[in-house]
């Protein structure tokens, strides 16, 4: 399942283009905040934990690499970071719910 997610938000930030992510930044990096809260808000479990934490470990590095952004690469990576921070919490909340 979590490759299945990954896969598809690869496929996602291709569609998108790099062209759009400098300008993106804090509106995806508040997205994945959300969907971590949420997935913190329901029933945690030894499964959803990792996930959770994993998204958590991506958005703190998704705001580093917005906050020392020197080039569009630099925006770039923060946006995947984020939008895959935002995959895993929503894995998370697909676990909790049966």
């Amino acid at each position: 399942m979590r490759i299945v997610v990954v896969l598809v938000l690869s496929v996602a930030l291709v569609l998108v283009g790099p062209a759009s992510w400098a300008y993106n930044c804090p509106v995806v990096i508040k997205q994945a905040e959300d969907v971590i809260k949420k997935a913190e808000a329901g029933k945690v479990s030894p499964e959803t934990r990792p996930l959770i934490d994993e998204a958590k470990k991506l958005l703190a590095e998704a705001k580093a690499h917005h906050e020392n952004a020197k080039t569009k690469r630099d925006h770039g990576d923060s946006v995947r970071k984020a939008k895959t921070a935002i995959a895993y919490a929503e894995e998370a909340i697909i676990l909790q719910n049966p």
